[in-house]
């Protein structure tokens, strides 16, 4: 028989999944363990017991349904330093969470209509799917079935919400919003006038449908509001101005010696002959004077598709190409029309963000992989005009497949996340983004699931469509190109349908960073990364119910947690307390804790004193308080314990003739480093502790199998830390 101290000197690389139990020989296994649960892995290796949840507030009108568990997404919402909200997106409801100086958490504002007196159009169906981009005062959450709506913050503690709407110029004959043509190439539109209200807009196929009544088209550059639907190929609508389009081609009139002959080059014109048309600033050319040709014409006939002419005033002098920019008025035929990109027809943006001082949007229901961005520092005018620097920018995402666009990140880039792969639109070197050089490439074919990816460490985490992997898209000098290298492959089965995710720098009262995820199944999984040592950890988190969805702010993580009581509760991890849901309060007179704002009567709840150090047992609650013997005038926090575990991986020696893997062979003791631990349990042998311990401690465990495991366990709500291990392994 052989005795070997074998060393766990950190669990710098978290739990990690049991297709890793035959890799001994990786650096990896020595610094992992099969199950990490309710532990946060530290910058040292170390671990400690994960912060309990303190409640903040039990959510009332909402009850567990299997069908939709998802009843409320919290987003982050950040004014100031010391003015700062978590947002509950809810069904048809939005509430309000103020984060006061002292700590404390409480619900300011409930918003149930916009200020149009409309309900809100948030549905339980697709509240996971919800995206927001924050300036300032103002969230906008986006979906491709609504018009983005925006969350301002009209005082301190009072908050409203309005639909987006775009800027439009003074004398309201523009709205300053993105077109597309919808319609088949070639298909014209025949307005049966140039001006007035109840014209006839008649189409060469089937187009339009009763969601298009109240939008906006435009014949060139004119609009015109739908206001009824006769068939699919007639609607009625009112001239907004008058229908006018400005020729594309500069002086686009041409002049013979000595006629009044003057031909126009209009592309596409569509004009048959015999049109009337109305010509407008046109300067004189040819010795024609502007007033023989400015005014109402005929269009006398047709050289071919781009060319037509008519007779002027007056004859020319000389042959000559001129008229500087000419306007028409005109309700001929035109192929040169297009509808509002965001509408009920065709739905409305998917993803937002703010970027290089831009409101950026993408990806509705008919233009998956289109990106609209707005002009610099004016988020309502997305009007493209003259592609000025400063103008507004339309993209199409054209790399061979329809990438539907489901997040935008603001990055080193603005990173894009779609359906079926990852691109981005680069910032070039001391160059804004303009309409003259923004262009889309795509970089990685993964596609991305309905969760917000985040950055941590550099590198923004998505999870991969399918919700089996979450990969990190991080740009490598030396590809020069985006990478999605996946970071989840050694603890996979952490990765469980994920609904949610945030990151929190300096969390859980460290100056890590650490990336939360809320999974299909109830529990959450905890990632920390540092490149600089090339080490990434998971940790399962579990409760007393499930986790719901979870957002951070700095180092606050707040999350919603189901109970088993089929409530919903807003909680924040917070303090060295080992409790969930727990309530914090002072004795009365009688030793009475009130604790009715979390449990009921005939709940079975554990107490413990208010530093957090001393285990005073278990109660039932019974009118609404629980009783402390010799408690009065004393602070207490009463909560659910869970159970916090290590469980190592098999421990394993290279032995002379070859590594004891698989071997019969046991362990005769564990020598722990703990620190600050009140209560610990090896292998089911506990050690009596009368106060809190650091330093290294020994158990003797008992046991032979082919793969011996020293499992921690704390069932107790008290502090634990376990900065490495030794285990005697006897062979």
């Amino acid at each position: 028989m052989q005795k070997l101290r074998v060393p766990i000197n950190s669990f710098q690389f978290g739990e990690v999944s049991g297709s890793l139990l035959m890799r001994t020989d990786s650096p990896v296994y020595t610094s992992s363990a099969q199950s990490l649960q309710n532990m946060i892995v530290m910058s040292e290796g170390s671990v400690k017991k994960r912060d309990g949840l303190k409640n903040i507030y039990k959510y009332t009108g909402i009850a567990f349904d299997p069908d939709h568990p998802a009843q409320s997404h919290l987003f982050a919402f950040r004014f100031s330093d010391d003015e700062q909200y978590v947002i509950s997106v809810e069904t048809d409801k939005i509430r309000c969470f103020f984060l006061y100086a002292d700590g404390s958490v409480s619900l300011v504002s409930t918003v149930t209509q916009d200020t149009n007196g409309n309900p809100l159009p948030f549905d339980q169906d697709y509240l996971s799917q919800y995206t927001t981009a924050q300036y300032g005062d103002v969230m906008f959450i986006c979906h491709p079935l609504f018009m983005p709506r925006m969350l301002i913050r009209t005082g301190l503690t009072s908050f409203e919400v309005t639909p987006f709407s775009f800027d439009e110029r003074l004398d309201g004959s523009m709205i300053f919003q993105p077109y597309t043509a919808f319609q088949s190439n070639g298909v014209t539109l025949d307005p049966s006038a140039s001006s007035g209200a109840g014209i006839t807009l008649t189409v060469g196929e089937s187009h339009w449908t009763a969601d298009h009544v109240g939008t906006v088209i435009r014949y060139n550059d004119s609009e015109i509001e739908i206001t009824s639907v006769t068939s699919p190929t007639v609607a009625v609508g009112n001239v907004v101005d008058t229908l006018r389009i400005r020729l594309s081609v500069l002086n686009p009139l041409r002049t013979s010696d000595g006629s009044s002959t003057v031909e126009v080059t209009h592309l596409a014109h569509g004009y048959a002959g015999g049109e009337t048309v109305v010509i407008e600033d046109a300067s004189a050319v040819g010795g024609i004077n502007t007033g023989s040709l400015n005014g109402t014409r005929t269009v006398a006939g047709i050289i071919d598709e781009n060319t037509w002419y008519f007779t002027a005033g007056g004859s020319a002098s000389s042959a000559e190409d001129g008229g500087g920019y000419v306007k028409l008025v005109t309700h001929a035929p035109t192929a040169d029309w297009s509808e509002q990109s965001f509408s009920a027809v065709r739905g409305y943006p998917a993803a937002v963000a703010f970027h290089e001082n831009r409101l950026c949007y993408a990806g509705t229901l008919a233009q998956p992989d289109a990106i609209w961005m707005s002009q610099i520092g004016s988020f309502f005018n997305f009007d493209v005009g003259e592609a000025e620097d400063t103008d507004a920018i339309a993209l199409i995402a054209a790399t061979g497949t329809v990438n539907e666009v489901r997040y935008m990140i603001s990055n080193r880039d603005l990173q894009i996340f779609g359906a079926s792969g990852e691109l981005y639109i680069p910032t070039y070197l001391n160059q804004a983004i303009t309409p003259t050089n923004a262009q889309i490439r795509l970089q990685t074919p993964y596609g991305c699931e309905f969760t917000q990816p985040v950055s941590v460490d550099g590198a923004t985490l998505f999870v991969q469509n399918g919700g089996t992997v979450v990969r990190e898209y991080l740009y490598t000098d030396g590809e020069d190109a985006y990478t999605a290298t996946a970071v989840s492959t050694i603890a996979s089965h952490l990765i469980v349908s994920p609904r949610c995710m945030a990151v929190a720098h300096g969390g859980f009262g460290t100056p890590e960073s650490y990336a939360l995820m809320t999974n299909g199944n109830g529990d959450m999984a905890a990632f920390n990364s540092n490149r600089a040592e090339r080490r990434a950890s998971w940790t399962r988190l579990t409760t007393d119910g499930s986790f719901c969805s979870v957002c951070a702010i700095h180092g606050r993580i707040f999350t919603n947690v189901w109970g088993t009581d089929g409530s919903m509760y807003l909680c924040e991890f917070t303090g060295q307390i080992g409790l969930d849901r727990y309530v914090t309060g002072v004795a009365n007179g009688s030793g009475e804790v009130t604790v009715s704002s979390a449990f009921v009567n005939g709940d079975t709840v554990s107490i413990v004193s208010e530093d957090g150090q001393s285990y005073l047992g278990s109660q039932t609650v019974s009118g609404g308080v629980v009783v402390i013997a010799g408690g009065s005038g004393n602070t207490y926090h009463v909560g659910l314990p869970f159970t916090s575990e290590i469980v190592t991986n098999p421990i394993d020696a290279a032995m002379r003739g070859g590594p004891a893997t698989g071997g019969i062979r046991g362990i005769g003791s564990a020598v722990l480093d703990l620190v600050n631990t009140s209560s610990v349990k090896v292998n089911g042998y506990s050690k009596s502790i009368t106060a809190p311990i650091s330093g290294k401690h020994e158990f003797r465990v008992l046991g032979y199998n082919r793969d011996p495991q020293i499992t921690v366990q704390q069932g107790e709500p008290l502090p634990m830390q376990v900065n490495g291990l030794i285990a005697e392994l006897i062979i």
